[in-house]
């Protein structure tokens, strides 16, 4: 099995350095590179494309959260390989998570944690399965299951909406309801596996995967996966 390769953005020296120094200590994963700031991070990842690229919200010329919106554009337009973002901070506030992961991230970890389970979190990252902190998911959660027919997080200037459960897809849900398989198949879209990950998990094949997952898209309205998956926190499908 070959080394997950990572890159750092991270502008406090201390922190990129103690990263760099303890990733490298870990089997299975290779630092390729560094970056104190999202102007040369972004050109980086432009030219390394990376596995794993590990970074900060608060940036100083430009916070994390618009270096990944740039980068999956960048990334749509050039095809720049399939490199994977895991934002590390210490903003722990649902508008920064949500607003993150609109942008195109794909985990989120707070920066106290332990040097196991941030190299757990860059494995499931590297393998299509979203990593979230215990707490933070805890938050996003919560935030999700309010009554308000829109969710509006906000970081910055940025703004997500969360659309909710509409009158007619829980009418569509009570007349097809979901399989037991299409269930287990959507607690692990909302938990980031790709189809490939699902099939592994549950024994099953690929195509066989993409078949409920397109029964599951067309019982809840949904045009995408992460359509899907906000509907069914919302629904309370997913807990």
């Amino acid at each position: 099995m070959s080394d997950i390769n990572v890159v750092l953005i991270e502008d406090h020296d201390l922190t990129r350095i103690g990263l760099r120094t303890a990733l490298k200590q870990q089997p299975g994963i290779q630092v390729l590179d560094e970056a104190p700031n999202a102007t040369l991070g972004l050109k980086m990842l432009q030219t390394v494309q990376p596995d794993v690229a590990i970074v900060d919200i608060g940036l100083p010329d430009m916070d994390g959260i618009e270096l990944t919106q740039k980068f999956r554009q960048l990334q749509a337009e050039n095809e720049l390989g399939n490199t994977k973002i895991l934002i590390l901070t210490m903003h722990d506030s649902e508008d920064a998570v949500l607003a993150a992961f609109a942008a195109g991230a794909d985990s989120y970890c707070m920066k106290d944690v332990s040097i196991d389970k941030l190299v757990d979190a860059i494995h499931a990252t590297q393998a299509d399965c979203s990593w979230i902190d215990p707490a933070i998911a805890n938050v996003v959660l919560h935030q999700m299951r309010k009554d308000s027919p829109a969710g509006r997080m906000a970081y910055g200037a940025k703004t997500v909406e969360i659309e909710a459960m509409e009158p007619e897809f829980e009418q569509v849900l009570e007349t097809y309801p979901l399989t037991e398989r299409e269930l287990e198949i959507l607690e692990l879209i909302v938990a980031g596996c790709s189809n490939a990950a699902i099939a592994d998990k549950l024994y099953i094949t690929v195509g066989t995967v993409k078949t409920h997952v397109r029964n599951i898209l067309s019982k809840l309205c949904a045009e995408d996966r992460t359509q899907a998956a906000v509907r069914a926190l919302r629904s309370g499908l997913v807990a």
